[in-house]
């Protein structure tokens, strides 16, 4: 009950503060006409895809969220619709795209972490992240990569039990955690070294490390992420990843971390 309200929560001062950024101005301009004529860059297989083709809207599917927002600063799309997460690390005043902006919320959802069906793997993570956010640890790098505090989910604290033929011991085995990504900043990416950094991509070393693994990074194709999993080409797919109903049937995932929103990119006038 406690993280049902704290998710709920969560999501309120989510749309309050979409509500509030639209009401200072940052206004989706385009008239119904105009969204029809207009092409929308978006990750394939993502949940900002999903939404533009129910809206109806034209889209141009690329490779992955950092790809989308290279098209709309390219002029090859009108817009993209990205995660309101990676929308406040990349775009605007002193980032990596300040002719951007980005306007109307279109969601309100929720990150969780995506295991093979019937995995145990996804309780271990539950439990070692519950921990990780008792002790601060989540806090602190949500500090570090700029993430707002109040975006963050309590994980519940539930006990976990090894299974002996699980993924747990599957990956004990094999001595390495497999963690299936795209590029997308704040969650993973490469720092000035070429190591793969970000909230994620830190968490999922601090599970790799209470597993007693090593942690390896492979980038996929999104939309592909369920058959990497089943072919156990990758171990987790731990990058952003929205809660739908889709996910939720083809994976055991964990309860929500982080919550998050698809938002417009336009250029900035």
């Amino acid at each position: 009950m406690k993280n049902t309200i704290r998710r709920g929560l969560c999501l309120l001062l989510l749309l309050a503060m979409t509500t509030a950024m639209a009401a200072c101005g940052q206004k989706n301009t385009n008239t119904g006409t105009d969204e029809k004529t207009m092409v929308y860059a978006v990750e394939a297989g993502s949940a900002g895809e999903e939404v533009a083709k129910e809206k109806g809207w034209t889209v141009n599917s690329v490779q992955d969220q950092a790809a989308a927002l290279m098209e709309v600063a390219a002029g090859t799309s009108d817009a993209a619709v990205i995660d309101l997460l990676m929308a406040e690390a990349m775009i605007g005043p002193d980032t990596s795209y300040p002719n951007l902006t980005y306007t109307d919320s279109l969601t309100q959802e929720e990150y969780g972490i995506g295991c093979r069906q019937g995995s145990d793997l996804a309780d271990f993570i539950t439990s070692v992240l519950a921990e990780a956010y008792q002790d601060g640890t989540t806090q602190t790098l949500a500090r570090q990569f700029g993430i707002r505090e109040y975006l963050l989910a309590e994980m519940p604290q539930t006990g976990y039990t090894e299974d002996a033929g699980g993924d747990v011991a599957y990956i004990r085995g094999k001595g390495t955690l497999v963690v299936g990504i795209t590029e997308f900043a704040p969650m993973d990416y490469k720092d000035d070294n070429g190591q793969w950094t970000g909230f994620d991509a830190e968490l999922a070393r601090l599970v790799a490390q209470r597993l007693g693994v090593d942690v390896e990074f492979v980038i996929i194709e999104w939309g592909q992420k369920v058959n990497e999993l089943n072919s156990k080409a990758i171990d987790v797919v731990w990058n952003g990843m929205t809660l739908t109903d889709g996910v939720q049937t083809a994976m055991t995932c964990t309860p929500a971390y982080c919550c998050n929103a698809q938002v417009i990119v336009v250029p900035a006038a």
